[in-house]
C-alpha cells in the first residue's frame, strides 16, 4: 500500500474510531478469531526513508499488543488449536494467532523474548531459500538502493529510464514506482531486473540475506519449544498464481520436505507467499488441501468465522503494520469492522 493509500485507509479507520461506529459494529462483524500476519520485530524508530517499515513493529509494541488482545478476551492459541475450534464451530470464546512470515533472525532476537515471557504461541512460515541461503530479498534490495543512491536505472522494455532520487520524497516516488513494476512481472523477470538495480547500487544480496535470516540449527531449536509452531511458506517466495500447476505444486511440497528434512518434522500449515488474490487464488487452496495441509493463510484482510471450518486453506489475515502501531487501531481490528466494510459485510473471500 502506497502512502497516499495509507493516509487514506488511516482517515477511514480514525472515522470509525472517533465516532465510536467500529463498537456499534462489533457484535455483527467481530466473528469468532483472527489471525495477525507480521514480518520483523525490530527495536528502535525507522528512518525517513523506509518503504519496507509496514513490515517492521517493535518489540514494546508486540508486547502491548499481546496483552490488550488478552484483556478484550480473546484466547492466544496455536494454528492447531485455531483449525479444531473452527471445525468444532466453538464460538464460545474468541481466539487470535500471531503468524511471522518468511523467517527472519529479528523473530528470534527480538519476538521470542517477548512471547516467550507473555506464555503466548506463535507460528513462523519458513521460506526455505532463506536459511538455504538463496534468497533474492529484492524488496530490500531495491530499499537500500534508492536509500543510497541519488538516481537509479531501471529497464524499460529494450532500453532504460533513470529515476531521480534526492529527496526523500523523490525516494519513495521512486520506490514505489519500481516495486510495483516489478510485482507485475514474472517471476524470472523480476528477479533479473532486482539484480541489476542491487548490482549497479553496489548491493550483495547473499550477504544481505545470510544477515537477515534465521539459519536452519536456530530454525529447529524454536521448533523444540511448545509455543512454537513452524510452517511452510514456499522455497522461493514467489507469486504462486504467476506459475504452471505443476510450478505451484513443487514450491509448496517442496518447502514442505525440506522443512521437514532439517527439522525432523513436517509441517502442517502453510502461507501463501504475497497472499494477495493476485498472487494465490482457488487454484492454490485446491493445491494446499490435496497436500494435506492443516490450514493454509492468505493477506486477504478479515477476521474468522464459523464458516471458515469449510475453508481452511483460504484463511484471512489481518497485518500488523509498522505503519498502525496503535493500540486504537488494533481495538478496530479486533472489532472486525473495517474488513466487513472493506469486504462488503461478505464473510468469506476464497474466490
Amino acid at each position: 500500500m502506497n502512502r497516499r493509500k495509507t493516509a487514506i485507509f488511516k482517515a477511514g479507520l480514525d472515522t470509525l474510531y472517533f465516532t465510536r461506529a467500529y463498537r456499534a459494529l462489533a457484535p455483527f462483524t467481530s466473528g469468532t478469531g483472527i489471525i495477525f500476519t507480521l514480518h520483523n520485530v525490530v527495536p528502535g524508530e525507522a528512518p525517513a526513508f523506509a518503504p519496507n517499515r509496514i513490515l517492521t513493529v517493535t518489540p514494546e509494541f508486540l508486547e502491548s499488543v499481546v496483552i490488550r488482545v488478552r484483556a478484550a478476551g480473546l484466547d492466544i492459541v496455536s494454528l492447531d488449536e485455531a483449525r479444531e475450534r473452527l471445525l468444532a464451530g466453538d464460538e464460545s470464546r474468541r481466539f487470535a494467532c500471531l503468524t511471522f512470515d518468511d523467517g527472519y533472525r529479528d523473530n528470534l532476537d527480538h519476538a521470542y523474548p517477548v512471547l516467550q515471557r507473555q506464555e503466548a504461541p506463535f507460528a513462523i512460515y519458513v521460506t526455505t531459500c532463506m536459511p538455504d541461503g538463496t534468497a533474492e530479498p529484492w524488496w530490500l534490495a531495491l530499499e537500500q538502493a534508492i536509500a543510497r543512491s541519488e538516481a537509479v536505472e531501471v529497464t524499460v522494455g529494450e532500453g532504460t529510464e533513470t529515476l531521480t532520487c534526492g529527496s526523500v520524497e523523490e525516494k519513495y516516488q521512486a520506490y514505489e514506482k519500481v516495486y510495483w513494476r516489478l510485482r507485475g512481472l514474472g517471476e524470472q523477470e523480476k528477479r533479473e531486473m532486482a539484480r541489476g538495480i542491487a548490482e549497479r547500487a553496489g548491493i550483495d544480496m547473499a550477504a544481505l540475506i545470510q544477515d537477515l535470516s534465521l539459519t536452519w540449527g536456530e530454525i529447529e531449536w524454536l521448533s523444540g519449544d511448545p509455543l512454537v509452531t513452524i510452517g511452510a511458506h514456499t522455497v522461493s517466495h514467489s507469486a504462486l498464481a504467476r506459475l504452471s500447476d505443476a510450478e505451484a505444486e513443487y514450491e509448496i511440497a517442496e518447502s514442505r520436505r525440506r522443512i521437514g528434512d532439517m527439522i525432523g518434522a513436517r509441517p502442517r500449515h502453510l502461507a501463501y507467499p504475497y497472499g494477495d488474490p493476485g498472487s494465490a487464488g482457488p487454484r492454490e487452496f485446491t493445491i494446499a488441501a490435496r497436500l494435506g495441509f492443516a490450514t493454509a493463510v492468505t493477506t486477504r484482510p478479515g477476521v474468522l468465522f464459523p464458516e471458515h471450518g469449510s475453508h481452511l486453506t483460504a484463511l484471512p489475515r489481518v497485518s500488523l503494520n509498522g505503519d498502525y502501531q496503535s493500540l486504537r487501531y488494533l481495538d478496530m481490528f479486533l472489532s472486525g469492522a473495517p474488513f466487513a466494510l472493506w469486504n462488503g459485510f461478505r464473510r468469506v473471500d476464497a474466490a
